[in-house]
């Protein structure tokens, strides 16, 4: 696990501490080996978390004629097969890392190799001869991966933080990008919360040649749901999936756990791992002693189950939270409004004391429809049935309801699905898991465009039918929620403590095996996740397979009331509000008043200007700027056979 950047400079002037400031950046995501290479037209770099061939494979990698440069961040899972195939067509390896297979697999294959590889990578290579360098992400969206374009030069990086270092970049906020941050609790791909800066889309490509830019996909995901399949038959092809699945993550030449969470998804990947390890394996988790949310005594009857060496870390207001939430201004890099950042924060530290990869359980949800927000879609349909005037009278006699410290009690759902349900269904399912409404951001946001959710349920997506729209939903999710969310989070905390985090269910074979199951395998009825709990019924204990879903995530209703209330009165105070030029100050003024006297449950919205603003503040991101233009890449899609 590595991080990667690099930029190119056509006129032939550069300056060696550029790319030395912009690799020193990221050496939190490798600190054992970085390196940087540079030409009179591109400057690479690389720091590097040494996880397979830990005496071999350091980076910027070079072919042996000097034309080829590659820097590379991730695990290509299917290395081993790879390597023998390009071994029949003549190449010579010097290591045995699955970096040289990537540079030599593009040495053969060009650019369709990324097609070849199964893993999770952020890739760059350079190719000297040609002027042209060439950057790509995988599938999912695992790895990050961010460009900017200026006067024909390319910029890149794992995170922002590479671009920062270039003293002419200008950290203006983009207003369309806030938007969406406040909508949504995060900010979906390709946009990003600084003007100028794109996310690379998962499972695309771009290309650079001598100024000139193309981006393309290599992959993109059809739901094709396959009505005649049987739920016997998927059964055994998840199994056969998983089982492979897990085996390829579990290749290391480094102490490897897993993260528990006493959930199905987690306790599959260990009942997976326990079939395929002869070792005793290893086991991290967080509690929340004492409070309602706790999963501690499903976590040990898991991890006595598997008799695993268990390791747990209790996260409270005893710990010291704040110094932790300013740290996370740092590594979160962009941020995002996701409250489960603090103790994936605590759990990647308690892991890296063990290990330096770790399995988890991330994507199952949103491949075999695990959330609540799935059961909202389907519950909302029916209640437009029902009059929006009554329905608003309902919402205002619930206001009477007095609000709960939970982290999300009975009463926040139900006022959060009434308001939802008088919205249209495609904005109401991205308003079930988001924050501030359109017209809640118009009391107090001072600059805003026509940005809308809506904008984001474009015609690629499944269109709801007379079945149902869930796979429209489950697609939306995988292409925003998981991976500018979840999958950003993890990302970001873990590299934060140097720790690789694997996902199994992302093999990009499950992901298409899930887009082709009929909706009724993913929900049926009340149930969720219907062929997972399946083929689990008789792995798994019956109280895993039964219990709600979690989830993990603080209480912050009840911390930003007490213990965090002090960091987020002085972050969010009228002097910093009025700096940014950006809100209306009595407009969070009232939010936050609303929330300390009980009126409202708003923790999670003031979570996310808490973030915002410690975002702001760390980066001396500039806030009132007039919008601009960018530079526009020409897009073009292309499918193989």
């Amino acid at each position: 696990m590595c991080g990667i950047t690099g930029f190119t400079h056509r006129d032939g002037v550069y300056d060696r501490a550029r790319i030395c400031a912009a690799t020193d950046s990221l050496v939190h995501r490798g600190p054992d080996q970085q390196g940087t290479y540079e030409s009179a037209i591109v400057s690479l770099g690389a720091v590097r978390l040494k996880i397979i061939d830990l005496q071999a494979g350091d980076q910027p990698m070079i072919s042996e004629d000097g034309n080829t440069v590659l820097v590379f961040n991730g695990e290509i899972y299917n290395h081993r097969e790879l390597r023998a195939e390009l071994e029949s067509r003549g190449e010579k390896f010097r290591t045995g890392s699955d970096t040289e297979v990537v540079l030599r697999a593009f040495l053969q294959w060009d650019k369709d190799c990324f097609a070849r590889l199964r893993g999770m990578f952020a890739i760059a290579i350079w190719s000297q001869d040609a002027r042209r360098l060439v950057i790509a992400r995988d599938r999912l969206g695992i790895k990050p991966l961010y460009f900017h374009l200026r006067g024909g030069e390319l910029y890149f990086g794992s995170e922002l933080k590479t671009i920062f270092a270039h003293p002419e970049f200008k950290r203006e906020l983009d207003f369309t990008g806030l938007q969406y941050y406040l909508s949504l609790n995060y900010v979906p791909c390709p946009h990003t919360l600084v003007r100028g800066i794109e996310k690379l889309p998962p499972g695309h490509l771009l290309e650079w040649q001598d100024g000139d830019v193309e981006m393309e996909a290599y992959w993109r995901l059809r739901f094709d749901p396959q009505r005649q399949k049987s739920l016997e038959g998927a059964q055994e092809e998840l199994d056969s999936l998983l089982r492979e699945s897990v085996r390829d993550h579990l290749i290391a030449d480094v102490p490897l756990g897993i993260w528990l969470s006493g959930g199905i998804d987690s306790s599959t990947i260990l009942h997976y791992t326990r079939e395929l390890c002869g070792s005793r394996v290893k086991t991290f988790s967080i509690s929340f002693a004492g409070r309602s949310f706790d999963e501690t005594p499903y976590i040990r009857d898991i991890a006595a189950r598997y008799d695993t060496e268990h390791h747990e870390l209790d996260v409270s207001p005893s710990l010291d939270l704040p110094a932790a939430i300013e740290e996370l201004a740092y590594y979160s890099d962009e941020p995002f409004a996701d409250a489960g950042a603090v103790p994936v924060w605590f759990l990647s530290a308690l892991s890296r004391k063990h290990v330096t990869v770790a399995l988890s359980g991330e994507g199952a949800d949103e491949l075999f429809g695990g959330y609540i927000t799935y059961a909202a879609d389907r519950y909302a349909a029916m209640a437009q049935n029902v009059a929006p005037p009554i329905r608003r009278g309902l919402l205002g006699l619930l206001q009477h309801w007095p609000v709960s410290n939970d982290k999300i009690s009975l009463e926040y759902k139900v006022k959060r699905f009434l308001e939802g349900t008088l919205l249209p269904r495609d904005e109401a399912h991205a308003y079930w898991n988001g924050t501030f409404s359109a017209a809640q951001q118009d009391q107090f946001v001072m600059h805003r465009n026509r940005t809308s959710v809506k904008d984001l349920f474009d015609s690629d997506l499944p269109a709801a039918d007379e079945r149902g729209s869930l796979n429209r939903y489950l697609a939306f999710d995988q292409r925003y929620y998981l991976a500018d969310d979840i999958l950003q989070k993890v990302d970001r905390m873990s590299m934060a403590h140097s720790l690789e985090v694997r996902p199994p269910f992302l093999d990009h074979r499950i992901v298409e095996f899930a887009a082709r199951l009929p909706e009724h395998m993913k929900i049926d009825g009340r149930q969720h996740k219907v062929v997972l709990k399946r083929l689990m019924r008789d792995k798994l204990p019956a109280s895993v397979l039964r219990r709600a879903k979690t989830g993990l995530d603080i209480p912050a209703h009840d911390w930003l009331r007490g213990a965090l209330r002090p960091l987020l009165m002085d972050t969010l105070s009228a002097a910093a509000i009025d700096d940014t030029n950006l809100f209306r100050r009595e407009g969070i003024e009232f939010f936050i008043q609303e929330h300390m006297e009980r009126r409202a449950n708003l923790g999670y919205h003031l979570w996310g200007l808490l973030i915002l603003f410690l975002w702001i503040r760390q980066w001396n991101i500039q806030t009132a700027s007039v919008p601009r233009v960018a530079e526009k890449i020409v897009a073009r899609a292309f499918t193989r056979a």
